[in-house]
């Protein structure tokens, strides 16, 4: 079975789906064979469309997204609007069909890693299950340092040893920006944590990052390499942290 990452956050907006589609074209120009799917998509698909930008249609909207809902709101309080029950073993079936196609599967979550996806289960669950990697996406601002904490802790907390976190640099900066990392790296040691540097808002992501990708992947290239990596997590420290 392939290895399987997931990309989840501390929030929804975090910037789950310009990392997970960045990271997906890094790896398949990198020549793995790499893709992408998000299981759970509420309100509009512009996060499916967006990982379909760099992978195509190389397996059906179906697999990539089995679990969709036009209201914006966590997914198990849309199934239960439409008299639907989501059980866990819907959702790892689908994730086991995508992985049987690739040699690594990216997996995105839906707002942050404890939303409620299904009946009695989370990402977190997911994260488990499958013996899986999880990235854990977080805005450089204010606030994060207590957010991601808590976040990191549940999955440890699970029993979870690969476990990073991704800190996205906004636009403009706060007080917080500039020490961010730092507390965070002594807070969660050793848990890596990278900084993703702010691209701007020309990437073209739903283009398949068109027109300004060379830049934007250059600027990335070391943060997305380093996602990338089977050492990322340094698994022998963590099993000993």
């Amino acid at each position: 079975m392939s290895r399987v990452l997931f990309i989840t956050g501390t929030d929804t907006g975090v910037g789950k789906t310009v990392l997970t589609s960045l990271l997906l074209r890094h790896l398949r120009e990198s020549g793995v064979r790499a893709l992408a799917m998000k299981p759970f998509c509420s309100g509009g698909l512009a996060d499916v469309e967006a990982i379909e930008a760099v992978q195509g249609r190389d397996v059906p909207r179906a697999w990539v997204n089995p679990f969709y809902f036009r209201q914006p709101v966590s997914p198990l309080a849309a199934a239960r609007r439409h008299g639907q029950q989501i059980r866990m073993e819907e959702v790892l079936r689908a994730i086991r069909r995508m992985r049987r196609e690739c040699e690594l599967l990216l997996v995105e979550g839906s707002g942050g890693l404890l939303a409620p996806l299904g009946e009695r289960f989370t990402l977190a669950e997911l994260v488990v299950k499958t013996r899986g990697g999880a990235w854990v996406v977080a805005p450089n601002r204010l606030g994060t340092i207590n957010h991601t904490r808590l976040t990191v802790g549940a999955l440890r907390g699970l029993g979870v040893r690969e476990v990073g976190v991704v800190l996205m640099e906004p636009s403009r900066g706060d007080a917080s920006s500039g020490t961010n990392r730092e507390l965070l790296e002594e807070l969660l040691a050793p848990v890596p944590v990278l900084v993703f540097p702010n691209l701007g808002r020309k990437m073209g992501i739903k283009r398949g990052l068109g027109g300004g990708a060379k830049k934007v992947l250059e600027r990335a290239k070391k943060v997305l390499a380093q996602i990338a990596s089977p050492d990322s997590f340094c698994a022998r420290c963590l099993a000993r942290g």
